[in-house]
């Protein structure tokens, strides 16, 4: 893998003319409008860029994008690959790993999520503080010293100081957050009326189809995390309420100006932490 890794890397250096961002990023289902506010330098299709998979889902552009945003250097995903389309976990976190080899210190992530907290509405901004992982663990199999250690700690996955961070913006910017357990299954169906109360049992505030495998590549490799949720739909309610993948994106794209504001005042505030 670390030869892929590096193969990808000088392939994209290439293209970009050494371009070296300092924060990545990762948009999903309905999230991409944090590109509309980017002084974008490059674009490169997922198709094009070697060792990639390609993303074959509705709402999911399939490219990456180089700019500026808040004056840092960032590289966008504008979509990602799922467990689900039937690349393995391994394959569909490979991208992070190109990010942290690219200059990267920070990953962005952000997902569509189903709500079985009960105090949480539709569209909904929910920060990740924890999660729980159903989907197989990308780091099974052999281990590459090079690129992290066989047992990496996740006790602070997401971490505390951003989440601190992106609590006191939210604030002054009157947006209201949520806080919570993501917890992560392997789709494509949404989830049974069942299904969602046990994820409620056993820790969950809301559930999505993403997003982990990402984390635990990223601390993996060293990258500092931040994770938000956009709650899209709720489940484990007492009259079941049919999901559709439209009603998802609707959803998220009113959640969407207000994320956007989120994230760009903190990367002008990253001074504030030492990554």
């Amino acid at each position: 893998m670390y030869e892929k890794i590096l193969e990808t890397v000088d392939f994209l250096k290439s293209k970009t003319n050494g371009f070296e961002p300092e924060i990545g990023i990762v948009l999903g289902s309905g999230l991409g409008g944090l590109v509309n506010v980017m002084d974008v330098q490059y674009t490169i299709p997922f198709a094009d860029v070697p060792n990639f998979p390609v993303s074959t889902v509705k709402g999911h552009k399939g490219q990456l994008v180089f700019g500026i945003i808040s004056g840092r250097k960032v590289i966008a995903m504008q979509g990602r690959f799922h467990y689900y389309e039937g690349y393995s976990t391994s394959l569909i976190t490979f991208p992070i790993r190109v990010i942290k080899y690219l200059g990267a210190k920070l990953l962005v992530l952000s997902n569509a999520s189903g709500g079985i907290n009960p105090s949480f509405r539709v569209s909904d901004i929910m920060f990740i503080t924890d999660h729980i992982n159903l989907l197989p663990n990308p780091l099974i199999g052999n281990n590459d010293e090079r690129i992290g250690t066989r047992f990496p700690d996740m006790s602070n996955a997401y971490d505390h100081r951003l989440v601190v961070l992106a609590d006191d913006i939210a604030r002054k910017l009157d947006i209201h957050v949520q806080h919570g357990v993501y917890v992560a299954d392997s789709g494509p169906s949404y989830e049974t009326p069942a299904e969602y109360r046990y994820y409620r049992i056993i820790g969950g505030d809301c559930v999505g189809m993403s997003t982990v495998p990402e984390v635990i590549v990223a601390r993996h490799c060293g990258l500092t995390v931040f994770a938000v949720s956009v709650i899209t739909d709720l489940g484990g309610q007492e009259i079941p309420v049919e999901v559709t993948h439209e009603e998802v994106l609707n959803a998220a794209n009113i959640a969407e100006p207000k994320m956007t504001a989120i994230i760009q005042e903190m990367f002008k505030r990253l001074d504030e932490i030492q990554l």
